[in-house]
């Protein structure tokens, strides 16, 4: 299984429909997954058999036996989760009913390479280990969103924008081998996404999480489920060419696209080419809240860079909602000019009923995402994930 990927009629998937409220009993998983009652019972013994799932209570009948409800159990059981930046790593412990325990936040440059970035990341993940030990839960694993491109197998970095060193580093492997649990790993965008739909907007089936920080990332959910495409790399606006980067070099070896000119790195740059002090995302938002003209004018312009991209996917995908996270959507003028621009070059059937919202669970989403893709995993499942997302630079 990915990283948190349920497949139609799973234990995951049956997990899940109960942790949305899409189901509340077995008839309701009947009716959900079009599935005989033989073949959901036995999913959700296994689920109650793992202690992910509870039955207790009755529910209202509906002519026959009053049914017994279903819920998340609420055992004790947490994942490590961290979601790195480039220049921070975000650490807490999830819970079963998406509670945080122990967050903490930690300056560090990912681009001074893999093996310090290792040491510290398996140094702070497994102090939180033994704080949740102390406490009295258990430890089913980790999960890590990376700000960059993953391989098929969930395993290695990928050649990631300005990180020099990562390129095919088995973060996965040597992080596990340094803790001692099951680690997944996969891109920050993704997991940003999996944690919004699931603490947010759990009964929307089809929506587009769109990262904007010190890079510009995005993640899919297609029926509810995480879509990757068929080689992972679904989502990826990045590297989308568009008109205002003209002949901007990128890092990816191509010219002209989106993170040139809409990324929060290539924002600062810009803002310190007229004498602006803005090395982060945050020099960013208190230059625009103190109505700084030029930080102003090129976060508007990246809203409609990102809004012009985001265009094409709405026509094309007809999404639900369109949800903008990261640091960069702290900027009204962005977020502004991204709903300028869907309303203006989508079609109105695709924008009639669209939701265009800033993310619920701001800094916390990948955190949620990386946890509950672990805790989702039925028992037994605890091995190298099969193939995940290729991510975003």
């Amino acid at each position: 299984m990915t990283a948190s990927e349920e497949q139609p009629g799973s234990a995951a998937h049956v997990l899940e429909l109960v942790a949305n409220g899409s189901a509340a009993s077995r008839a309701d998983l009947v009716r959900e997954l079009g599935l005989a009652a033989s073949t959901v019972s036995l999913r959700v013994q296994e689920l109650v058999e793992a202690g992910l799932l509870t039955e207790s209570g009755e529910g209202a009948s509906r002519g026959g036996r009053r049914p017994r409800l279903l819920r998340v159990a609420d055992n004790g059981a947490v994942a490590l989760a961290a979601d790195l930046g480039s220049h921070h790593i975000r650490t807490g412990a999830v819970g079963l009913t998406g509670d945080v325990f122990d967050l903490d936040e930690h300056a560090f440059d990912l681009t001074a390479g893999p093996e310090p970035a290792l040491d510290v990341l398996a140094e702070r993940l497994a102090a939180l280990a033994e704080r949740q030990r102390a406490a009295g839960r258990t430890v089913r694993g980790a999960g890590i969103g990376f700000p960059g491109p993953v391989d098929a197998g969930g395993a290695r970095i990928i050649a990631p924008s300005r990180m020099p060193g990562w390129h095919l580093f088995p973060l996965r492997d040597r992080l596990a081998e340094r803790l001692g649990l099951p680690v997944l790993l996969d891109n920050d965008a993704n997991m940003m996404a999996l944690g919004e739909h699931r603490a947010a907007h759990p009964t929307r089936r089809h929506l587009v999480v769109v990262k904007a920080g010190r890079g510009i990332g995005s993640g899919v959910i297609s029926d509810g489920r995480l879509h990757r495409g068929a080689r992972g790399s679904a989502g990826d606006i990045s590297h989308v060419r568009v008109d205002e980067a003209a002949e901007l070099p990128c890092s990816c070896g191509n010219i002209g696209c989106l993170e040139t000119v809409a990324s929060g790195a290539a924002i600062a740059a810009a803002l310190r080419g007229k004498g602006l002090a803005a090395d982060s995302a945050t020099d960013i938002l208190r230059l625009v809240e103190n109505g700084e003209p030029h930080a102003t004018t090129l976060v508007r312009q990246a809203g409609r860079d990102i809004g012009a991209v985001l265009a094409v996917v709405v026509n094309f995908f007809n999404p639900e909602a369109v949800i903008l996270g990261g640091a960069l959507s702290g900027a009204q003028p962005l977020v502004a000019a991204v709903r300028g621009m869907l309303y203006e070059r989508c079609l109105p059937m695709a924008t009639s009923e669209l939701t265009i919202n800033v993310a619920v669970c701001g800094p916390d989403a990948g955190l949620l995402g990386a946890g509950h893709a672990v805790l989702r995993r039925p028992a037994g499942a605890d091995g190298p994930p099969a193939p995940a997302a290729a991510g975003r630079g």
